[in-house]
């Protein structure tokens, strides 16, 4: 039988410890996360291949916009030695759209209806899912790309400072 008021020790009950914290309360609300490859994938494992084939980055300088889960935090953390991400504005949402975005032409399923093709739908127009970009004017970082955000380098969270640099890359 699960205890529902907290013990004299002092310990949580079972409910309070299943509710998710706040952090993870405006994760979960929404909001999306830009993800732009740095380095090129020779020599990585095959682990490491497969979350950036999920996460649709196959080339250096590419970028996908997905939603704040936890399923796509995983996917990041795994590969965070290769990449750079943080929050998108809806500003540099929309931009990015307008300028790198490639419309989707071909048909949404396949013939038996199985299987549909991931796009972005943005003002009635279906775009793909991916965003081929140029390398950033300024360069990444004073200590290059081999280097994490928060030392001087490229690679890492960002935070806010992503729209900066989607916007040096378009």
């Amino acid at each position: 039988m699960a205890a529902t008021t907290a013990s004299p020790t002092g310990k949580k009950n079972r409910k309070e410890e299943n509710k998710p914290t706040t952090k993870e309360a405006t994760r979960s609300a929404g909001g999306r996360i830009a993800v732009v490859l740095i380095r090129g994938m020779i020599d990585m494992n095959r682990p490491l291949k497969d979350a950036l084939r999920v996460l649709r980055l196959h080339r250096k300088n590419n970028c996908v916009i997905v939603k704040d889960n936890s399923i796509s935090r995983g996917m990041i953390k795994k590969v965070k030695d290769y990449i750079t991400w943080g929050e998108v504005s809806p500003e540099t949402y929309a931009e990015l759209i307008e300028k790198r975005g490639k419309e989707f032409k071909a048909r949404q399923t396949d013939r038996k209806q199985k299987y549909s093709y991931a796009t972005i739908e943005f003002q009635g127009k279906k775009y793909k899912p991916y965003f081929a970009l140029n390398p950033p004017i300024k360069g990444f970082g004073r200590k290059g790309i081999k280097v994490a955000f928060q030392v001087g380098g490229a690679l890492g969270n960002r935070g806010e400072k992503i729209n900066d640099l989607l916007k040096r890359m378009m």
